[in-house]
């Protein structure tokens, strides 16, 4: 029988009142949390509404047309083919990543040290650093470089440089970002494999169920809502593709791989226009936030379906 704790003279027991000290310990590492995490936001989003630019100073205090950075924006060609290019950039390694995630876990999802190993291998590419990834992929881009254009050579074949094809370079940003995260989507995925209740299976095989069929109806339905995360968590990073981009094509050829982050690095320390890259990056963090919410809720309802 358990002896609950002493009340204080208030009535308060001594749990509760311990766990009210702690709370009020907390309450200034909270504030600090909160104004390290909302002061640049806020202060991103008061720039937006300014022409704020280094070689006007009073520019950072002028909100005599605070939509204008926003209305321009909205009219400009090359912003908006930067956001079609990001479109195509997020779905691609989104769509990638969660195909390789999953295949792979699919495959590797057994027990054994062999297959320890494996796991513990595949996830080299998510620990290292964007830069390094993109030294890599700029090795295997370039013609002179390339174990695999040598290769193809000794066949008779050439591939070219992929990122200064106008029509492979995007697709080349999106293979090396793709290389690098997929093992977040694995990670997931098998982590996902291994809650999966081993009766269902074996009740659906019992019934004659073949391998897709379980899958179909018992895997799918069980991860969906991982799968649904995963695809968040990757669509938010698919915007900081930044350093890939950088470092492979800088944009070109002409402006086929110039997301929309990276042009509002252009606009910001080519020009000068902090105010007009402070609305992008702030409409940029807008479209996140609504494709993540659009991702979350379409899952929801494909779960429900599938239930």
């Amino acid at each position: 029988m358990s002896v609950p704790l002493a009340a204080s003279g208030d009535g308060v027991s001594v749990h509760e009142r311990r766990n009210r000290v702690l709370l009020r310990g907390l309450y200034p590492a909270l504030l600090l949390l909160a104004a390290m995490t909302l002061l640049p936001a806020v202060y991103l989003l008061v720039s937006s509404l300014t022409p704020l630019t280094p070689t006007q100073p009073g520019s950072a205090l002028d909100f005599s047309n605070p939509a204008g950075n926003y209305v321009q924006a909205l009219t400009d060609p090359q912003f908006l083919g930067s956001v079609w290019t990001q479109a195509k950039l997020s779905a691609g390694t989104v769509l990638l990543q969660l195909v390789l995630g999953l295949g792979l876990a699919l495959l590797i999802n057994t027990d054994g040290r062999v297959m320890e190993f494996v796991r513990s291998a595949l996830i080299v590419p998510m620990i290292l650093p964007p830069i390094v990834v993109g030294i890599i992929w700029k090795i295997m881009y370039v013609p002179e470089t390339s174990p695999l254009e040598h290769l193809l050579v000794a066949f008779g074949m050439r591939l070219g440089s992929p990122i200064t094809n106008p029509d492979w370079a995007l697709t080349a940003i999106v293979v090396a970002e793709s290389w690098e995260w997929f093992p977040f989507t694995l990670i997931m995925c098998v982590a996902a494999l291994q809650t999966v209740p081993k009766e269902q299976l074996e009740a659906v095989r019992i019934d004659g169920a073949n391998r897709f069929q379980a899958f179909r109806f018992v895997v799918l339905p069980w991860i969906s809502r991982t799968l649904v995360v995963v695809a968040m968590f990757r669509l938010i990073d698919s915007v900081k593709a930044f350093p890939l981009i950088y470092v492979l094509t800088q944009g070109g050829p002409g402006s086929l791989t110039e997301v929309t982050n990276y042009y509002a690095f252009v606009q910001a320390f080519n020009f000068s226009y902090w105010g007009y890259a402070s609305a992008i990056a702030t409409l940029l963090v807008a479209g996140v936030m609504l494709f993540s919410w659009l991702i979350q809720n379409a899952g929801e309802r494909s779960q429900g379906n599938m239930r």
